[in-house]
């Protein structure tokens, strides 16, 4: 089952997909177009939980040896778009790139559980594209705010998906397109640290709760975005994210 939560007509809903292509029935039963609704993250987050450099190729495209454990940080739920929004590229920006993740989102208390049953604690899998201003980095390995908790650059959706129909989420496809070209092509089974180990690891020193994400990471392929783009992310099963890239507004005077 697939759902997403839009605004349209001064509320929220849910929505699932129609079927007619483009379209949406919303939780109240009425049909709409999909560019008929204001699309908002697919669930309510708590906390963000991000992975650098777990994939091996990215790593190694970026120079760095595949880490032993995994590196993970925080970021500010700010950052988080709804599918056909816009993402701002700073005016200082001087690399600016888009990466493609599985998001997995939790859906019960989840504390010390063990790799095997770890999968039974999500809830879904939706797509997320984690951008990231590579001129504000401190270093690979510690992400700082200014790169990855700025104001609309966590784009995640459209749809979450019910962690029953996913059989694996090791063995997905996939993909970013920038402007029609295929820039990222990439499969979750390259994963340094599966989706279970994961869990399995933040769940040893801290309470996982409902609506808690983890952003598993890019493989390689990164591609310097700009102004006027449109980014295509998309995985396997789980949907197609789509997303503007514009210039930052004016400073207000």
């Amino acid at each position: 089952m697939k759902t997403a939560r839009v605004a349209h007509a001064g509320q929220i809903h849910r929505a699932r997909p129609h079927a007619e292509p483009n379209r949406l029935v919303l939780d109240n039963g009425r049909v709409v177009g999909e560019q008929d609704v204001v699309w908002l993250p697919p669930f309510e987050a708590r906390t963000i939980f991000a992975l650098a450099l777990n994939y091996a190729d990215h790593a190694k495209e970026l120079a760095f040896k595949p880490p032993s454990e995994p590196l993970v940080f925080l970021k500010g739920r700010n950052s988080l778009m709804g599918h056909l929004g816009v993402t701002r590229r700073p005016a200082d920006a001087d690399f600016m790139h888009y990466e493609c993740e599985l998001a997995v989102v939790i859906g019960r208390e989840t504390q010390r559980v063990k790799r095997a049953k770890a999968l039974d604690h999500v809830a879904g899998y939706t797509v997320a594209n984690d951008y990231a201003i590579r001129n504000f980095l401190e270093n690979y390995y510690r992400p700082n705010f200014p790169v990855k908790s700025r104001d609309t650059c966590t784009p995640i959706g459209p749809w979450l998906v019910d962690a029953r129909d996913i059989d694996d989420p090791q063995q997905l496809h996939l993909t970013t397109h920038v402007n029609g070209q295929c820039t990222q092509d990439g499969h979750t089974r390259d994963m340094i640290f599966d989706v279970a180990s994961l869990i399995e690891y933040l769940s040893s020193f801290m309470t996982l709760g409902p609506g808690d994400v983890i952003l598993t990471g890019t493989p390689e392929g990164l591609a310097n975005v700009q102004s006027g783009d449109t980014v295509v992310t998309e995985i396997e099963g789980i949907g197609r994210l789509v997303h503007h890239v514009e210039g930052d507004r004016p400073e207000a005077v």
